[in-house]
């Protein structure tokens, strides 16, 4: 199948590629429920080698840089306690996590949550979060620009491969948030 976004030789919809994801992210599409089909949700392949921004762009398509999205995990502290959660902002901004992740999560203190903690709180590579198949009880907020966009290329779970997802997916996610400015 060809791909709606970028310059991708192959797209695969993921209920039939579940082997090339992480284990969070598969049982997450195994455990599907969000209005719109899973098979709507791409899997790519991608060199890892070309995962630098620059050399991605010129190999898979410039019309990227406007419909890719990153996925962060920041951290929380207020009191001793510390509330993980993911951020999910289109590529050309950056999270505001001083601002409205800080007031979003009730924190005195937001920060980007170190790489073992990312990794290992969520079962993904560093370089490949994705919100599909994250912990159930974490908030995710999402900037509202990802959810208008018909497709979003996220992270697969993994630095090889990417998913390509509806926007309005994002909304129906366990533990979704959509806030306008999260991406400043």
């Amino acid at each position: 199948m060809r791909a709606p976004i970028g310059n991708f030789e192959t797209a695969t919809p993921v209920p039939d590629c579940l082997d090339e994801l992480t284990a969070p992210v598969a049982d997450a599409v195994r455990n599907w429920r969000a209005g719109i089909p899973a098979d709507r949700v791409l899997y790519v392949d991608t060199d890892p080698r070309w995962a630098d921004t620059a050399v991605f762009l010129e190999h898979y398509g410039s019309d990227l840089t406007e419909r890719s999205a990153n996925c962060v995990v920041v951290a929380g502290k207020r009191g001793g306690e510390t509330t993980l959660a993911a951020c999910l902002v289109l590529s050309t901004t950056r999270v505001d996590v001083n601002g409205v992740v800080r007031r979003q999560l009730g924190s005195r203190k937001a920060s980007f949550a170190p790489m073992e903690t990312a990794t290992g709180e969520t079962g993904m590579e560093y370089g490949g979060i994705t919100p599909i198949g994250l912990p159930a009880d974490w908030p995710l907020l999402v900037d509202a620009a990802v959810v208008d966009l018909p497709y979003v290329l996220v992270g697969s779970g993994r630095r090889r491969g990417k998913l390509l997802v509806p926007g309005k997916v994002f909304a129906e996610l366990p533990g979704a948030v959509v806030l306008e400015g999260l991406g400043v």
